[in-house]
């Protein structure tokens, strides 16, 4: 397994303090404060822990969290779940993040066990196959000129080197100044084969959700984003909802779209498709953005 990918793993691997208490550390970010996708696989992982049956028992179906404040990466992060309801077909918890005596983040979720029902979807984008697309390591030396400090190419390379991450069109940086259409896709997949816990594959596709999901709000005004230094911003809130079984180790599409930005808030909405089509996943985020003055 790669190495990155291993150290994500570990991350994910709670230390259990108490029955319903959990430790997480950190890893290097590319801005200076805890990775907000980070936090909300740990607090995903935290809740499934307490959640019984193990792999075989009840998986998320749904996740709705508030990020409160930014996380100091130095320091550990303590995760308390509150076993809120568990029943025969749908268990509840609710986990609040701590760090420093302060809540940082506070998620709520919802695990059900599998049954039959009516399926119908949404027909999946047709996009280029990932395999034609420059991998991360091909495409962001091409644009370091355009990042705030000589090392941001390499702290970016670092902190997704566990996530293979490839844009189908130009992502925000590569075209700051100009505006384009509020949509960005991009393939993404573990960097590794993945154990068959269907909660982890769930926990990989939480955290690998932040990464992008405000990417629309930058291309319809043209900023390049955070790295560039054009905008300052951070996650306000997430919701996500887990529609269909899929593995985070084979390639899914990130389809993503903003229908607004305004007030200092910029919305992202997006959909994770397996690559035979199945719709696996909807999500919705919303962002503090400002331009620097």
């Amino acid at each position: 397994m790669d190495e990155a990918l291993d150290d994500l793993l570990d991350l994910l691997r709670l230390e259990r303090v108490e029955e319903d208490i959990f430790r997480g550390r950190s890893r290097s970010a590319v801005v200076p404060r805890v990775f907000g996708g980070q936090v909300a696989a740990q607090a995903l992982a935290a809740a499934g822990r307490t959640v019984p049956g193990g792999p075989d028992g009840p998986v998320a179906h749904s996740l709705h969290a508030y990020f409160l404040r930014m996380g100091d990466p130095d320091a550990p992060i303590v995760y308390t779940v509150d076993r809120i309801r568990d029943g025969r077909s749908f268990t509840a918890r609710r986990v609040v993040a701590v760090q420093h005596g302060k809540p940082i983040f506070h998620l709520s979720a919802s695990f059900q066990r599998y049954e039959d029902g009516l399926d119908h979807q949404a027909a999946m984008p047709s996009v280029p196959d990932p395999e034609t697309l420059p991998t991360a390591e091909e495409s962001l030396p091409r644009y370091a000129d355009r990042f705030t400090g000589p090392d941001v190419v390499d702290r970016l390379l670092e902190a997704r080197a566990a996530v293979d991450l490839r844009y189908v069109g130009a992502p925000p940086y590569a075209t700051a100044g100009e505006p384009r259409e509020p949509r960005s896709r991009v393939w993404f997949r573990a960097n590794g084969k993945l154990p068959d816990d269907p909660r982890l594959h769930l926990c990989l596709a939480t955290y690998v959700s932040d990464m992008t999901l405000l990417d629309p709000v930058l291309l319809a005004h043209g900023r390049g984003g955070w790295t560039t230094g054009d905008v300052v911003g951070a996650s306000l809130d997430h919701a996500m909802w887990f529609h269909r079984p899929f593995r985070a180790d084979e390639w899914l599409l990130y389809d993503q779209e903003s229908p607004s930005s305004w007030g200092g808030r910029g919305l992202g909405q997006a959909r994770i498709w397996t690559r035979d089509g199945r719709l696996a996943v909807s999500v919705v985020q919303e962002g503090v953005i400002r331009v620097p003055k």
